[in-house]
């Protein structure tokens, strides 16, 4: 008789090496994260204070190289030219996450990319739905199919909450898979005219850059001249820069050479990822959340289609998709919860998932050209973010304690050998993943 194989944990403890380079990445982004909301709450104080037109003539001034192409405002230059940088750090952790991380083999990758793939369907469909319900424009259909991992982690740090390492982990896999769902739906639906010369020159730049790296090339004088060049020509083809970024992220290599320190994808990341999160997305937050707050601008988030898909759909979708998504993958994976944890823990983090500031508001400003109209989108991804995080913060706070518990198990070390007892004496939590 076939012994039966032991169901997979889901939520369990996360191997060592997964846990060291999820915890480094995690840092970062809740430090990114804090900074990010302060740049918002400047940009909507900014916005309705007495000096708003000083706001908006810092937006609007235009610099760079018109010869080239690159004659942009303050608050393209944020979007189209920081962003890349942004999409080049989640590039190389979409690389890193399939090659040595969660996404690498399919029964683990199984259950973040259902989450976050019902996680990005269901709010489409939610915007959709409302949309034709209300006569409006379906243009805005993957406003709100993103997850914000670092304003996720802002909320995490501002409420206090010790959520366990696997259930951080798998927010930052859902983000990580949202974030290729959103540049996908960003080169196939929003771009414009190509330009084909244009496109070739930045597919050449991508192939030359390849090479370089399969040739083990280092140095950053190849790499940053030909990233630019890559970036500028991408940004004339017509399709959005920010694809380059994320292009040239997934071509990094991210497994080591003998005798290597560290790979060039960590390396980069390393360098990279701080200037990112602290201050590439939150100069793009200071210039993209600037919306004007009255009570007939709010008032048009609940009555416009457009804005009350949008919100519909970060709230309610996020929530459904990721929640069902979860647990109809880990149904028929057979596999089984932690013991620790409850389905209701799987709740909140959906709805903390409910949060899609930075790729919503740059998918809000392409799909709406209309200067008015986008502003109404930008205050539904606003609102509809707050009321995410607000609903997150309850649910979560209410399991602190549970939360505690584990994290503390985690982390405690009475050998001080560097590495938390629990990996050396075993546990009755199941290592994530096995099987």
């Amino acid at each position: 008789m076939t012994q039966a194989r032991p169901r997979r944990t889901v939520f369990g403890l996360l191997p060592w090496p997964e846990r060291q380079a999820i915890a480094e990445a995690l840092r970062t982004e809740t430090i990114g994260g804090l900074v990010l909301l302060t740049a918002a709450v400047v940009a909507l104080v900014w916005a309705n204070s007495p000096w708003s037109g000083a706001y908006e003539s810092v937006r609007d001034f235009h610099f760079g190289i018109p010869a080239l192409g690159l004659d942009l405002s303050v608050g393209h230059w944020t979007a189209d030219g920081l962003l890349a940088v942004f999409f080049l750090v989640a590039g190389i952790e979409l690389k890193r996450e399939l090659v040595v991380g969660e996404l690498r083999t399919p029964a683990t990758a199984a259950l973040p990319v259902v989450a976050a793939l019902c996680g990005m369907a269901v709010p489409a469909a939610l915007y959709t739905l409302t949309a034709v319900a209300g006569g409006g424009s379906l243009d805005g259909w993957a406003v709100p199919m993103a997850t914000d991992i670092a304003f996720a982690l802002a909320v995490l740090a501002v409420i206090s909450t010790h959520l366990p390492s696997a259930l951080r982990a798998f927010l930052l896999t859902l983000a990580v898979v949202d974030d290729l769902g959103a540049i996908l739906i960003i080169a196939i639906f929003f771009t414009s005219d190509l330009d084909y010369v244009a496109l070739g020159g930045a597919f050449a730049g991508l192939i030359l850059f390849y090479v370089l790296q399969r040739l083990r090339v280092r140095g950053w004088w190849w790499y940053v001249p030909l990233g630019v060049a890559i970036w500028a020509l991408m940004y004339n083809s017509g399709v959005h820069a920010t694809v380059a970024g994320v292009a040239m992220g997934l071509i990094l290599r991210t497994t080591r050479d003998e005798g290597e320190a560290a790979s060039p994808g960590a390396r980069v990341s390393h360098l990279v990822h701080p200037f990112s999160a602290g201050v590439a997305v939150p100069l793009f937050a200071l210039f993209a959340a600037g919306v004007t707050v009255s009570g007939a601008a709010l008032a048009r988030v609940f009555t416009d289609p457009e804005p009350l898909g949008v919100v519909i759909g970060l709230v309610v979708g996020k929530i459904l998709g990721i929640f069902l998504g979860t647990y109809l993958a880990a149904r028929f994976t057979r596999a089984q919860l932690n013991p620790d944890l409850a389905w209701a823990d799987v709740f909140g983090l959906a709805t903390l998932a409910g949060i899609g500031f930075t790729v919503a508001l740059l998918i809000g400003e392409l799909a709406f050209p209309d200067p008015t109209t986008a502003e109404h989108i930008k205050a539904a991804v606003l609102f509809g973010s707050v009321l995410a995080a607000a609903l997150a913060g309850v649910l979560l706070r209410r399991r602190n304690r549970v939360y505690k518990r584990l994290y503390e198990d985690e982390e405690r070390d009475d050998d001080a050998d560097g590495i938390p007892d629990i990996y050396q004496t075993g546990s009755r939590r199941g290592t994530a993943g096995e099987a």
